[in-house]
């Protein structure tokens, strides 16, 4: 959300973000919108003062003897709240046509954002490491699950329908020692761990900027009235919805949690394997502070090292990119994306993602701390995928993948995987 009266001033700037992030919305009818709102609270409030008058006016009238006068004013007063009546609804239809135009607003974007429609716009920054020359043809992801008898995609969607999986055996470790490493190296960062509910209300996602637009991504639990979270960023960021924090340090979070995505307008994508999937694992970091965008900039360049600091670690080779408008959310102000490679895509997959959303989600959230000068001021938010699972695991099997089947175990998951260095190849099978 952005304050209505920037936007009086800056409405070109607003129209053509929402024409770069591919919003439908004019900034003409929300402007026209506001005027009529104004105008509409301006009649309303001086219908209420003029009863107010007359309400006063009676109760003197009466203590003076004066009936005739109260009985006069009394028949302006009922006047008065006939007129009020028609009023208010119509100010109530105002308010709801601004509102639901106010919802449409996306964020401003960096000035050094690049413009774009889609993904292939994105603009890569740098690149660290480099693809493995290997002799041997290569398994995918599943083939390795499958050998290894990690991956059961049959039996996944058996129980569960399509992007549905189960992973057993050594693939269940590697899962959740990646999540794991992640989450200790970022504690060992002075995050605070937090354990966060995954079902919430619908207020929720809408002050952490999910809703209206994404609401097709969204499991709704029909029985409960509410939503499964796509990524544990929303009750991260409402955990201090509608409070004044202390951000003279930056509010750093960290949780490990669950998450459901519905994948709506992605049939036929990725429809193998696991990188787009309706259940995953996730660790994720949520930075709140003060309003300075040299400030929330140099916390976006730390949480984005974060996550590129576990794929070294991981020993992965992977190269960040800078998000165009048109592959960016309404929310967003400024982000990266971090792509690891992936032999069996012969390419690199987005893995890691990285925000900034300046105040857009704190003044939906009302997230607000204290100025130098003592004024409320609303706060910047950040967030960063430090791990998902089990997308990570296509590049960490396919990469760290051995001639004779084996999987190389990086050095850092070793201590979460009872100090195996690798996954042996299966044993071969024993003719009778």
């Amino acid at each position: 959300m952005l304050d209505i009266k920037w936007i009086r001033e800056n409405g070109d700037t607003v129209q053509l973000a929402a024409e770069r992030k591919g919003i439908a919305l004019s900034v003409r009818e929300l402007l026209e919108a506001d005027v009529a709102l104004r105008s509409l609270r301006q009649e309303a409030d001086a219908l209420r003062q003029a009863r107010n008058t007359l309400s006063t006016g009676i109760g003197m009238a009466l203590r003076d003897g004066n009936e005739a006068y109260a009985e006069q004013a009394k028949t302006q007063v009922a006047a008065v709240n006939g007129q009020l009546a028609g009023l208010e609804a119509e100010l109530d239809a105002a308010e709801r046509r601004f509102r639901s135009l106010m919802e449409l607003v996306p964020n401003v974007v960096s000035p050094d954002t690049p413009v774009g429609k889609s993904d292939a716009d994105n603009v890569e920054i740098r690149r660290v490491g480099m693809p493995k020359e290997t002799g041997f043809p290569q398994r995918s992801h599943i083939e390795l699950g499958e050998l290894h008898d990690m991956i059961d995609v049959r039996r996944g969607v058996k129980t569960a329908g399509s992007r549905s999986y189960y992973l057993k055996g050594a693939g269940v470790l590697l899962h959740r020692a990646v999540q794991q490493l992640a989450f200790d190296r970022l504690v060992h960062k002075g995050f605070t761990p937090v354990e966060v509910p995954l079902m919430v209300r619908e207020e929720a996602l809408a002050h952490a900027g999910f809703f209206p637009l994404g609401r097709d991504q969204v499991y709704r639990i029909d029985e409960e009235g509410r939503w499964l979270v796509g990524t544990s960023e929303v009750p991260l960021v409402n955990y201090y919805a509608d409070e004044i924090v202390d951000a003279a340090e930056p509010i750093k979070l960290a949780a490990a949690s669950s998450c459901f995505r519905s994948e709506v307008g992605s049939a036929g994508r990725d429809v193998h394997g696991l990188y787009r999937v309706h259940q995953f694992a996730k660790v994720e970091q949520v930075v709140i502070c003060e309003a300075d965008y040299e400030v929330s900039e140099a916390l976006l360049q730390d949480i984005t090292a974060n996550a590129e600091e576990l794929l070294q670690l991981l020993e992965l080779p992977y190269r960040v990119m800078a998000v165009c408008t048109g592959d960016m959310s309404q929310k967003t102000y400024k982000q990266y994306d971090i792509e690891t490679w992936m032999p069996s895509r012969g390419s690199y997959g987005e893995t890691h993602s990285s925000s900034n959303l300046g105040d857009f989600q704190a003044r939906r959230s009302n997230i607000r701390y204290r100025g130098a000068e003592g004024r409320l001021r609303y706060c910047h938010t950040l967030n960063n995928t430090a791990v998902a699972s089990p997308r990570i695991l296509i590049p960490l099997l396919e990469n760290h993948q051995l001639e004779d089947g084996s999987i190389h175990i990086p050095e850092a998951l070793r201590p979460y995987m009872g100090g195996m260095a690798r996954i042996a190849p299966p044993e071969p099978a024993v003719r009778a």
